[in-house]
């Protein structure tokens, strides 16, 4: 590139929202300001208030501006929510290549005729991610261009969101004053963050768990094979912690992530937790481990979730790189270890590495969407 260009991540989550700005030019692409703001407009990953969503969305771009030093105004999206299907497809054609070589035009149309498919009216096509090829019966194939064949042919994995929640979404970006370059599906986003090529290749499960969902996207042989959303996440261990323990949501939200566990049996005995009280009431003192058996049943019940989503695809081959633990609440005490329990899979935590310039920052699972959107969105200028 000629010249260096600015480029911006937008995780619109449903607990926060995080814009990264990254500087790409000639060298290593360098994050320049990291801007974080609390997110009062979305539900589940659903925005169900535009005009608290946009403040928010100007809140975070701002402090990451004055970071940076630089204003934005395009902006890579992520987005999730219950409302995304995904599904495979096929389709084939005829090699038109000089000699039946197979050309880049071969190769997009194969995906094309693949695309070609009918939806719900009520659905828009987000992703067309190639699985793989088959050159004259020859399956396995990553990319055919420059080899020898008369029949291509691909499957591919489509992702598609509702047409209301994606208009909304990029309707409150928009009215931050952002245009939208591309929607991307946030567990994409965050596989792009935090897994490793040899993981994607030896199969592995990423589950991210956010504020208000779980995401999965599993990846074999190279490929995404499979996504997921489970409509719960931390908001929900939030909730229960403040009714079980008869306190306000954000003094809950404090207790849980300042003495919270996902293991209760890992707290130690006579540990004890101050639980304030609401409309005058005094504090309470209670036993650390009784907020940690409140977390972890929900946590496990979180997982178990998954897990479903998991042994439906099963039957597709191994992960042999066991799961990936990212978002918010990979952040709880021993959440990998219940993970573990779960899957019955060896664990690890995800953060994002490897950003130069302010990347530091983001170097944690907390990060990890907007980390995979910066990303994608310098792939995208390198092109």
């Amino acid at each position: 590139m000629d010249e260096a260009r600015t480029v911006l991540g937008l995780d619109v989550g449903t607990t926060k929202i995080c814009a990264a700005i990254a500087e790409v030019g000639n060298g290593p692409a360098r994050v320049m300001g990291v801007g974080t703001a609390p997110s009062e407009g979305l539900r589940r990953g659903v925005v169900v208030d535009v005009d608290k969503t946009v403040d928010s969305i100007r809140r975070a771009v701002s402090q990451a501006e004055v970071m940076a030093g630089s204003s934005v105004d395009m902006a890579w999206v992520g987005i999730a929510g219950e409302h995304v299907r995904t599904f495979e497809s096929r389709g084939a054609v005829a090699v038109e290549g000089r000699g039946h070589e197979v050309a880049p035009l071969d190769r997009e149309r194969a995906i094309a005729a693949a695309r070609t498919v009918a939806i719900p009216f009520d659905q828009e096509v987000l992703h067309v991610i190639p699985q793989g090829f088959v050159l004259d019966e020859q399956d396995g194939i990553r990319n055919p261009v420059g080899m020898f064949g008369v029949r291509l042919e691909t499957s591919v994995y489509m992702v598609t969101g509702a047409v209301t929640s994606v208009q909304n979404l990029c309707r409150s970006v928009e009215r931050a004053g952002l245009e939208v370059a591309d929607i991307i599906l946030e567990s994409l986003a965050s596989s792009q963050g935090v897994l490793t090529d040899d993981e994607r290749d030896m199969g592995v499960a990423l589950v991210d768990v956010g504020g208000g969902t779980a995401d999965l996207a599993v990846y074999r042989g190279g490929s995404i094979r499979r996504t997921a959303v489970v409509g719960a996440g931390g908001q929900n261990v939030t909730g229960d912690v403040a009714i079980c323990l008869r306190t306000s949501w954000p003094h809950a939200e404090s207790l849980k992530c300042a003495s919270g566990a996902a293991r209760a049996g890992t707290v130690p005995e006579g540990e004890m937790v101050e639980v304030p009280g609401v409309a005058g009431r005094e504090p309470t003192q209670v036993p650390r481990a009784e907020l940690a058996a409140i977390i972890e049943a929900r946590m496990d019940e979180i997982f178990s979730l998954v897990r479903e989503e998991l042994e439906s695809a099963r039957n597709e081959g191994p992960l042999s790189a066991g799961v990936v633990l990212t978002g918010g609440g990979a952040l709880l005490e021993g959440a990998a270890d219940l993970a573990r329990d779960v899957f019955q899979q060896q664990v690890r935590l995800g953060a994002p590495a490897g950003l130069a310039g302010l990347g530091e920052r983001l170097a944690s699972p907390v990060y990890a969407t907007v980390a995979g959107l910066v990303e994608i969105a310098v792939q995208s200028l390198m092109v």
